[in-house]
């Protein structure tokens, strides 16, 4: 492919998730991949950077490029393992490392659970036994981090991981991510009809038609006054449509395509909240990468729901504020200006977003002489990261304070003593 054509193919690609697919001289489909950003990934191929040999050969067979748009990482995980099950690119399948393919299963018990299971292990059983053990396989997903994925997943459908009859509720289901299965609030019909079957369906890659589907369901229970169903199918609908999650792309997909991201592009959003009596509260982002802050992405938020001073309050409406503008890309962690209490309250508002983005606070002390940090949400790699970079992650921290304290002083020398 010319390098004119190239150039004008990255102008346009977005900087969303989605799938990408490249295509040789002859139209033959050669390779696809997945992607948080289309544009970054993408661009990364034709940046002069070494490949493995088989990738190296590939870029000088693309002739062109074609993807896919999705809401979310996840959505390109699904709709990427369709195109590979379905084409089977060339370079997708030199590629491959049966450690590092994974596939979704569905059981076939009574009420049936859902499991990962790597390629390798796929092919040490008879077909018939596959089989008779599960009633759906889903995959294969390259490099997928299933960990992530099924914690998303189980958020999203609830599907139980207990067995009926137990004598005590299962964790999920105190934390509301199970339905019921341990203590009988739910029979095998309603199971699967409530999870199994959506599950499938999203699955399929076919989410617009779930979405559909649910919000006629809710309609009808609605009608019928059955208003806790209506509730869920409604938190459903709502958590389907604000899927965002990259750490579903790990350590291992990310090598085999090499495109191990650069340090510097990591972005660490740091927040603080600034408090002068009851009414003058405001909350500040700033903006980091690796190396320096970056100030044209530094934003400031006036505190309006909160009555009375809690930080903790206006740190919640800052970061349900935040959340709302799918136009500023997600972090790679949020940096909280204050302690376990901060800390747990963004965990929250992360989960009832379907996140796990990591959070780390900074506790400081009334004299700001103390740092004590708090990690959650973080795996092994990402926590080995945040306490090799510590002093950053301090800087950060007290850039939000300094920002938070001008935004405030601006305000109180345009309204005077009130604001």
């Amino acid at each position: 492919m010319n390098q004119t054509k190239t150039q004008n193919i990255l102008k346009r690609l977005p900087n969303k998730p989605g799938v990408y697919s490249f295509y040789n001289s002859d139209k033959e489909l050669i390779y696809v991949g997945k992607a948080a950003s289309l544009k970054n990934r993408v661009k990364s191929y034709f940046q002069g950077r070494k490949s493995p040999r088989p990738i190296e050969e590939m870029i000088h067979e693309v002739a062109n490029i074609k993807w896919e748009e999705t809401d979310s990482a996840l959505e390109a995980v699904i709709l990427e393992a369709i195109i590979i099950k379905k084409h089977l690119p060339k370079y997708n399948i030199l590629g491959r490392d049966d450690k590092s393919w994974n596939y979704i299963a569905i059981t076939r018990d009574e009420f049936p659970k859902v499991a990962t299971i790597r390629q390798h292990e796929l092919n040490q059983l008879e077909k018939s036994v596959i089989k008779q053990k599960y009633s759906h396989l889903f995959g294969p997903f390259p490099g997928l981090n299933t960990l992530a994925a099924m914690k998303i997943l189980r958020r999203l459908f609830k599907f139980s991981t207990c067995s009926p009859g137990q004598k005590r509720p299962c964790f999920h289901y105190q934390l509301k991510q199970c339905l019921g299965v341990c203590v009988g609030e739910i029979s095998k019909k309603e199971y699967q009809q409530k999870v199994i079957r959506p599950l499938v369906i999203f699955l399929q890659g076919k989410k617009k038609s779930l979405i559909k589907k649910l919000e006629k369901e809710m309609k009808e229970k609605s009608k019928l006054e059955n208003f806790e169903e209506a509730r869920r199918l409604r938190d459903q609908i709502f958590n389907l449509k604000k899927i965002h999650d990259v750490a579903l792309l790990n350590k291992s997909f990310v090598e085999i395509e090499n495109m191990k991201p650069q340090i510097k592009n990591i972005r660490i959003e740091g927040y603080d909240i600034s408090n002068f009596g009851e009414t003058g509260k405001v909350g500040s982002m700033v903006v980091f990468d690796q190396e320096s802050a970056i100030k044209s992405e530094y934003r400031k938020f006036k505190i309006k729901t909160v009555a009375g001073q809690s930080d903790v309050g206006c740190l919640a409406e800052v970061i349900d504020r935040r959340l709302r503008h799918d136009d500023w890309p997600l972090p790679y962690l949020f940096l909280i200006d204050g302690g376990k209490p901060q800390v747990n309250k963004v965990k929250k508002i992360l989960e009832k977003n379907v996140l796990a983005i990591p959070i780390v606070g900074i506790a400081k002390g009334k004299e700001r002489k103390k740092n004590e940090f708090f990690i959650v949400n973080a795996g092994l790699e990402k926590e080995e990261w945040i306490r090799n970079n510590f002093n950053l992650l301090i800087r950060v921290r007290d850039e939000a304070h300094r920002f938070a304290i001008k935004y405030q002083k601006q305000l109180r020398n345009l309204n005077g003593a009130k604001i």
